[in-house]
């Protein structure tokens, strides 16, 4: 493993969801692990804060683009930002993707 985080998502609105936490890490293996993630599940969600944005969006791209090219898609993107106590705020991305076949 990578070294993600990988939680089971309970409040996801999408039957089989799972949700994955992406630090700042290389990306390859990543893919990999959403890759084998979406093997066992229909839908994963990649969640990233701040710098590591840009990693999870690599990432999507690369599976849905690359490894599973017309086999799934990314479903959704929702960005938002967090505010810790004394602290500037952290833009935090979520992409949904999804197996299409």
């Amino acid at each position: 493993m990578s070294g993600i985080e990988k939680v089971q998502l309970n409040d996801s609105p999408l039957p089989g969801g799972r949700m994955i936490t992406i630090y700042q890490q290389d990306i390859v293996p990543c893919a990999l692990d959403l890759l084998g993630e979406l093997v066992k599940y229909t839908t994963v969600t990649l969640v990233a804060k701040g710098q590591s944005i840009p990693t999870a969006v690599a990432v999507a791209n690369i599976v849905t683009e690359n490894m599973m090219k017309g086999n799934s898609k990314i479903l959704d993107i929702i960005v938002d930002s967090e505010e810790a106590a004394n602290q500037p705020l952290v833009s935090i991305i979520k992409i949904v993707v999804t197996k299409t076949n």
